[in-house]
């Protein structure tokens, strides 16, 4: 399978996204934030180029950033491999078809000052221009629970 082909089953994630979303944990204080998501393919291989950022929305400070990439690995299967700029690095392994990627981690490591995350699962939607997504996980203590959930806007085409 070529690569162009390869990536029929993530074609509609492909694109610039921005929009908000909002946060929340047992350990934690709710929170609003603005993301832009970047997802690229790579020249000649069944891969997106993953990136992602965030602010608050109430002081536009920085939250969060990670980047790796999203593999296309069979007709239906995928693999996310992301590093976190708080010191995680994510596999996950899961499935894209009908404009719906949903993924669970198989492997979370971290460095020896990042926060305890153990476990995450992630669902993306395209509809359209709108992008939307939940992502949950087991941290500190606390089992698998929902953490942020998002609608962004395509702004640019890939």
């Amino acid at each position: 399978m070529s690569a162009p082909a390869a990536l029929d089953a993530v074609a509609a994630f492909a694109g610039v996204w921005e929009g908000r979303g909002e946060g929340f944990y047992p350990t934690i204080d709710g929170f609003g934030y603005t993301e832009r998501i970047e997802l690229v393919p790579v020249p000649g291989k069944p891969m997106l180029a993953y990136r992602s950022t965030t602010r608050a929305v109430d002081d536009g400070r920085a939250l969060h950033g990670e980047s790796g990439f999203l593999r296309v690995v069979g007709p239906a299967a995928v693999e996310l491999v992301v590093a976190q700029g708080g010191g995680l690095v994510e596999i996950a392994e899961g499935s894209a078809a009908d404009d719906v990627i949903e993924l669970a981690s198989t492997d979370v490591r971290r460095t020896s000052t990042a926060k305890e995350v153990t476990a995450t699962e992630r669902r993306y939607r395209v509809s359209g221009d709108v992008l939307t997504y939940e992502l949950a996980m087991a941290a500190v203590g606390q089992p698998l629970l929902p953490h942020l959930r998002a609608e962004l806007s395509r702004v640019e085409a890939s």
